[in-house]
């Protein structure tokens, strides 16, 4: 690469397994002469575009977040619809090139399974210094723990008298090869963010949502299709889409976890002087963490929160509602916020 730099006639793009670039002995690295650059699965505006929707319709959705302004019935109706679908086949290319070709499902849970095995493979092939069968036992378990209640990540429920610091560079690798997101369990909800957090307590999400489902039943992606319950996971698929979509935006994952007093938050994410509380709901229950948090002057740092769900955009003077399928423009919205007073915002 070096020397296609130095010749200048050419522009170069090199891709591969991040697994195989990050693990395997490079004799040389051209310092000075690349630029890095981290890949992920298509997000939801590239999966609009797919779709054949264009820049001005996103810039439309984004208007309505900057202006909390409704968005119609039919808007709802048909973008949920779009949305759910992303959920079921994810953003992984080939799966989407298949469903957008088909017009239809056929044929994307196939890849997607085999998609599933090619990881495993390549944990076999890759792993170096670890003890493979614990990264598969950690990656195998991934769906089996965002099925309960408590979605953070027991080591000691993997294996009987397994230790978490024998699985940490297990979690790590997974991580790094991109295979999976880590979100931390914050120790304060305040600012700053890095070195708040416990690196023992953590939940684990699929890098992609469509690999979440195509990892469980065989009924769960038609389940998906038809808008059904999907029983315990449906908590679990929306949680790790918008963790999906945060990260893709460049946010780190944290959430927040404590007793006393009983506070439970999905996930935050900051402006440049404040916290923001993010809660994913699957249902309509009440938001009684949120409340708290925004009430309590004991947290100076959070002067807003953001509530995900299945309702249309709003603000109540507390917290801003937003649907699903907006968690894209998040970071957006949140850094345009920061530029302008709420009164001109």
């Amino acid at each position: 690469m070096k020397f296609f730099k130095l010749d200048g006639r050419f522009d170069v793009i090199c891709s591969g397994s991040l697994m195989g670039i990050n693990y395997r002995e490079i004799e040389s690295n051209s310092v000075g002469y690349k630029e890095d650059y981290e890949m992920h699965s298509m997000d939801f505006e590239e999966f609009l575009c797919a779709k054949g929707y264009d820049e001005g319709f996103v810039d439309d959705l984004y208007q309505h977040m900057r202006q909390v302004k409704p968005l119609a019935d039919l808007q709802m109706d048909v973008l949920f619809g779009l949305f759910r679908d992303y959920a079921t086949i994810g953003g992984m290319p080939e799966v989407v090139n298949t469903y957008i070709k088909n017009k239809n499902f056929s044929g994307t849970l196939g890849i997607q399974r085999q998609l599933l095995k090619d990881y495993e493979e390549d944990i076999t092939k890759y792993v170096e210094g670890l003890d493979k069968a614990k990264v598969k036992a950690v990656y195998n378990h991934i769906s089996t723990f965002l099925a309960k209640e408590n979605k953070r990540f027991q080591i000691t429920k993997i294996a009987k008298n397994a230790r978490n610091r024998d699985y940490v560079g297990c979690v790590e690798w997974l991580a790094d090869a991109g295979v999976i997101n880590v979100c931390y369990c914050l120790n304060q909800p305040e600012l700053p963010l890095k070195g708040n957090y416990d690196p023992k307590l953590y939940k684990i999400y699929y890098k992609d949502t469509g690999l979440l489902i195509a990892s469980l039943d065989e009924e769960a992606q038609e389940d998906l299709r038809a808008n059904k319950n999907l029983g315990t996971y449906k908590g679990s698929v929306y949680e790790n889409i918008v963790g999906d979509m945060l990260v893709k935006q460049g946010y780190r994952l944290y959430y927040y976890s404590c007793d006393k007093p009983s506070l439970e938050m999905d996930f935050f994410v900051r402006d440049a002087d404040s916290l923001i509380p993010v809660e994913v709901k699957a249902n309509d229950n009440a938001t009684a963490s949120l409340n708290n948090l925004l009430k309590e002057d004991k947290y100076p740092d959070i002067k807003y929160g953001i509530k995900l769900g299945r309702k249309n955009i709003g603000f109540n003077g507390k917290f801003y509602t937003f649907p699903y399928f907006l968690t894209f423009l998040l970071k957006k919205f949140v850094r345009d916020k920061n530029k302008h007073s709420a009164y001109n915002f």
